[in-house]
């Protein structure tokens, strides 16, 4: 009896540490073009971002400038890998699918084709560096080289 009453305390700190995501990206971000790849006419651009976290969920408050032009965007990701509908950046829409893996964030997203009948997956993986000062955004679709942002937190 007195070692299940020792563990019972190791229990519930393991299932509570285990409900906690591995990461936060909450907060300001800026795009750091200098540092980024793959990002053609993107790399003018002004981007910044704010992003809210909790157990559950993430969002995505995108504002870019490009050519004098302001936009601004809005994305939820579920963190329990449930399937979500987003709208890309080029306005198509999108199912989300966000898992965990170790420290990173990989969405899946899943949209119509450009060829009628056909689907397009992307692959984003959202990381931060150990000091938490630079989160570094992959997307990735089928053998194109991958598109890389760079962001520096404000």
């Amino acid at each position: 009896m007195k070692r299940s009453i020792f563990s019972l305390p190791f229990i519930l700190w393991a299932l509570v540490a285990s409900a906690a995501p591995p990461v936060d990206f909450s907060g300001a971000w800026s795009l750091n073009a200098s540092k980024s790849q793959n990002l053609g006419m993107m790399a003018r651009m002004e981007y910044s971002l704010v992003i809210t976290q909790n157990p559950t969920a993430l969002v995505v408050k995108d504002r870019t400038k490009m050519m004098g032009e302001p936009q601004t965007h809005e994305t939820q990701y579920a963190l329990n890998g449930t399937s979500t509908a987003n709208v890309n950046f080029m306005g198509d829409k999108a199912q989300t699918v966000t898992r965990w893996d170790g420290a990173r964030l990989v969405t899946t997203w899943t949209s119509s084709g450009a060829v009628a009948g056909t689907t397009m997956v992307r692959t984003e993986t959202r990381a931060l560096s150990p000091d938490g000062k630079t989160m570094t955004v992959e997307s990735t679709n089928g053998a194109k080289p991958p598109i890389v942002f760079v962001f520096d937190r404000k």
